[in-house]
C-alpha cells in the first residue's frame, strides 16, 4: 500500500482483525480437498476477511509463506538455545574454579599420563561449549531472509504489480525484510532459500552434540573410576537387578541423543545435494521433520547437562588414592635430580631406581598389591641423602603444572566476558522430572 498499490486501509484491518482466528478445521478440510497446505490457509484467512480476499497472496508464492517462516523460528530457535548453552558454561565455569587447584589423575589413550587438576579438565569440556556458543551466534547471525522474490526467485511477479518500477521491487522486499526482523535477506533465490543454509544451521547444532557426547562420556568414565558422579537421587534406583548400582543415566541419556543430533546433519546435506535447478518438493517433508527435531533434540540435551552441572559430585579421596597409586613412577625424574643435587651419579641412580620401580610394579601387576616404589626408596640406603624430601617430591601440586593459573586465565578472559550477553537470563537450577 505504501508503495502504490490499490489496497485499502480497511482491507488491512480486517486482515489484522483476524490473525488469531484461525478455523483449523476448515484449513484440515481444504487442505484435504486441495492437497496444499498453505493454499488451504489462504482460503481459510479469505473466509474470515471477505473484504480482504482478493489481495491475499497476491503476487507471492508458498515459498513466500514457508521460507520466510522457516527463517524466522530457525532464528527465534537459536535465541532459545543460546541463553542454555550459557547457562551450562556459567555451571561449569563455577566448577572449574571451585577445583582449579584440585590434582587429578591425567589420561592419554585412556592410560595414565601426567597429573593436571580438576578443574583444568572442566576447562577442556567448557572450551569446546564456548566454540559452540560463538558457532550458534554466528550461524544466527549469518541467517537472512528470503524476502520477496517470487515464483523462480525473479521477482517477475512483483514487477508486473508495480508496472516495471524496479526501485519499488527492491523497495518491497527491503520493507518486508526489515518487519520480519532481520537486516538482510538473500539476493539470489530460486523458489525457495538455498538449502546449503539448512546445513549451515544443523552443522553448528550437530558440533554441539559432539561436544556434550566427549563431555558425558567423561563423567560416564569417571563415575566408573567412582572419583566424579553426576546428580543421583535419594531414591533414585540404579537398576533393578543391582540395588548398590548408581548408573551414569543422565550422562547416559545425553550421550544417546547427542548421537541423534549428530546424525540429522546428513538429511539437510543430501536434501541440498539434490534440489534439482529452481527447487524440487523432495526437500519439504524432510525438513520438516530434521529441523524441528534439531532444536528440539539439542534443547533437552542443553537442560539435562545444565543439571547434571549444577549437581557434579568430587571424591577428593578418591582422586587421591589413584594419584598415590601413579605418582610414584611420576616422580622417579624429581628423584634423579634430587639425588644428583646431593652428590649423587646420574647414571647409577636411574639404575638403582629401574631395578626399585620394576619391582614395584610386579607388586601391583602380578600380586594386585599397592605401589610400594617409595616403601623401596626409604628403605634403601643409597637413597639416604633425600629421605627428608621425599614427601615434598611426591606432593601432587607440584606435578600440575601451570594448570591452576590456567583455569584462572582462561574463565577471566575468555569465559565470563562470552557470557555477559546472557547474564539476564542464567536463572535458577533446573530439575529434571524423568
Amino acid at each position: 500500500q505504501s508503495l502504490g498499490l490499490p489496497i485499502t486501509d480497511e482491507q488491512i484491518k480486517e486482515m489484522e482483525a483476524n490473525l488469531d482466528n484461525i478455523d483449523f478445521q476448515m484449513a484440515a478440510e481444504e487442505e484435504k480437498k486441495l492437497r496444499h497446505d498453505v493454499m488451504a490457509h489462504v482460503h481459510t484467512f479469505a473466509h474470515c476477511c471477505p473484504k480482504a480476499a482478493a489481495i491475499i497472496h497476491l503476487g507471492a508464492t508458498s515459498c513466500y509463506v514457508g521460507d520466510n517462516t522457516d527463517l524466522i523460528v530457525l532464528r527465534d530457535g537459536f535465541n532459545l538455545l543460546l541463553p542454555k548453552l550459557a547457562r551450562v558454561i556459567s555451571r561449569l565455569a563455577d566448577f572449574a574454579e571451585a577445583h582449579a587447584d584440585l590434582p587429578t589423575l591425567g589420561f592419554t589413550h585412556y592410560q595414565p599420563a601426567q597429573l593436571t587438576t580438576v578443574g583444568k579438565r572442566c576447562c577442556l569440556w567448557i572450551q569446546d561449549l564456548c566454540m559452540d556458543l560463538q558457532n550458534l551466534e554466528r550461524a544466527r547471525d549469518d541467517l537472512r531472509f528470503r524476502g520477496v522474490k517470487g515464483t523462480t526467485g525473479t521477482q517477475a511477479s512483483f514487477l508486473q504489480l508495480f508496472e516495471g518500477d524496479h526501485s519499488k521491487v527492491e523497495e518491497l522486499d527491503r520493507l518486508v525484510t526489515a518487519k520480519a526482523g532481520f537486516k538482510r535477506s538473500y539476493m539470489v533465490t530460486g523458489q525457495t532459500y538455498s538449502r546449503k543454509v539448512d546445513i549451515e544451521v544443523l552443522s553448528v547444532l550437530a558440533s554441539l552434540g559432539a561436544s556434550v557426547h566427549k563431555i558425558c562420556t567423561d563423567i560416564r568414565l569417571l563415575a566408573n573410576l567412582k572419583e566424579i558422579e553426576e546428580p543421583f537421587e535419594k531414591d533414585q534406583i540404579g537398576s533393578s537387578a543391582m540395588p548398590y548400582k548408581r548408573n551414569p543415566m543422565r550422562s547416559e541419556r545425553c550421550c544417546s541423543l547427542a548421537r541423534h543430533l549428530m546424525t540429522l546433519v546428513l538429511d539437510p546435506l543430501q536434501t541440498a545435494s539434490v534440489q534439482w535447478f529452481e527447487r524440487t518438493l523432495d526437500d519439504s517433508a524432510n525438513r520438516r521433520v530434521c529441523l524441528a527435531e534439531a532444536f528440539l533434540t539439542a534443547d533437552i540435551i542443553l537442560s539435562t547437562l545444565q543439571n547434571i552441572s549444577e549437581g557434579l559430585v568430587v571424591y577428593p579421596k578418591v582422586i587421591d588414592r589413584r594419584i598415590r597409586q601413579e605418582l610414584p613412577f611420576m616422580a622417579t625424574e624429581n628423584i634423579i635430580m634430587a639425588m644428583v643435587k646431593a652428590g649423587g651419579n646420574r647414571q647409577d641412580c636411574h639404575e638403582k631406581i629401574r631395578v626399585l620401580s620394576q619391582q614395584a610394579a610386579a607388586v601391583v601387576k602380578q600380586e594386585g598389591g599397592d605401589n610400594d616404589f617409595i616403601a623401596r626408596v626409604r628403605a634403601d640406603p643409597y637413597f639416604n641423602p633425600i629421605h627428608k624430601q621425599l614427601d615434598s617430591l611426591l606432593d601432587p601440586s607440584s606435578f600440575t603444572g601451570r594448570a591452576p593459573q590456567q583455569v584462572a586465565k582462561f574463565l577471566e578472559e575468555e569465559v565470563r566476558p562470552a557470557l555477559i550477553p546472557y547474564q539476564s537470563k542464567m536463572g535458577g537450577k533446573i530439575e529434571l522430572t524423568l
